[in-house]
């Protein structure tokens, strides 16, 4: 609820208990009982409930636009909700820390264009705030966050894995479904930042951003790629396993609630968004685009990525009783 809806409920309120106290004037031994309701409706305002932090996982910088939206914006605009944004991987297509032959490293551009979507955003019809960028020690591990309004978003930069999980050569074949196959011992940040020293490295650090991020009271989404195969086939390898690690990272915390969203195969089903819900996600979406593009280098504004704008497939499950 935002403070627009409180204010009118407590004016409803008031109001109401109002004529009660006059209606009362002809019995006034009623009258000292009504005047001490009035005074606690006046001073105990309706709850804008107990806020919640929205946490969106992601594999690449352009996911959760493409997928999620416009859950993430309705999420960003909301007064009660903080939002946290996690890239697994660095999106690089296997250049790295290279530039791809472009005056700019390519991960970093598309770090950028997650930014500027998120400034799209939080900004609205407001003029831009200013951000801070730090470097934040997580498990034993270095990792960039960038703050935003009522956003974070945490940019782990590890290798892109590639469509089918086995990586690249350029980054010495290293991806998160290899790490979880245990087919690779460890994987390195893109930017030689960190080495996580195996699966259970990473979830723990995803653990422990959910817990550094939450706080006491709220109510906790994890929005993530749906894991599941049968609903979300043909999917980029990066995205199932940034699901199985944030499952994994979650697995005995009590009071989650998840949400599970279908990627490209939603490209496949019908068109399930309202106008302002497409414009919402192709705006988002666009703004992602442009950021990578401020970096020289070729944003994702195609046809197969285009036909996911008016669509979003999602499967809510709530935490279970008592939270």
């Amino acid at each position: 609820m935002n403070s627009r809806h409180v204010e009118e409920r407590i004016g409803q309120t008031l109001r109401s208990r109002w004529r009660v106290f006059v209606a009362t004037r002809q019995c006034r031994w009623l009258q000292p009982l009504v005047a001490v309701l009035l005074f606690f409706h006046l001073f105990q305002q309706p709850s804008a409930a107990q806020g919640t932090v929205a946490f969106y996982f992601a594999a690449h910088e352009d996911d959760w636009q493409l997928f999620m939206n416009p859950d993430a914006y309705d999420d960003v605009r909301s007064q009660a909700t903080r939002v946290v944004f996690v890239y697994l991987t660095a999106g690089d297509a296997g250049a790295g820390s290279g530039n791809a032959g472009r005056s700019q490293p390519y991960y970093l551009a598309r770090e950028n264009g997650a930014k500027m979507s998120v400034m799209f955003m939080a900004d609205g019809e407001r003029t831009p705030a200013r951000a801070e960028t730090s470097t934040v020690t997580v498990s034993g591990h270095a990792v960039v966050r960038w703050a935003y309004r009522n956003t974070a978003s945490y940019f782990l930069r590890l290798p892109d894995g590639n469509m089918e999980g086995a990586g690249y050569a350029a980054t010495g074949w290293q991806s998160l479904q290899r790490l979880h196959q245990v087919e690779r011992s460890s994987i390195e940040a893109v930017d030689g930042s960190t080495i996580y020293r195996d699966w259970s490295d990473l979830t723990a650090t995803l653990r422990e951003v959910i817990a550094s991020e939450r706080q006491s009271g709220e109510a906790v989404w994890i929005n993530i790629p749906d894991p599941d195969a049968s609903r979300n086939g043909g999917d980029h390898s990066d995205h199932r396993y940034v699901a199985v690690a944030v499952i994994d990272a979650v697995a005995d915390v009590p009071c989650i609630n998840r949400a599970l969203y279908l990627d490209y195969a939603a490209a496949a089903l019908g068109e399930n968004l309202t106008t302002p819900e497409r414009e919402v996600k192709a705006a988002t979406f666009a703004a992602a685009g442009l950021g990578v593009n401020a970096f020289d280098h070729a944003g994702n504004w195609d046809t197969p990525h285009r036909r996911l704008l008016s669509r979003r497939y999602v499967h809510r499950i709530p935490a279970i009783a008592p939270c």
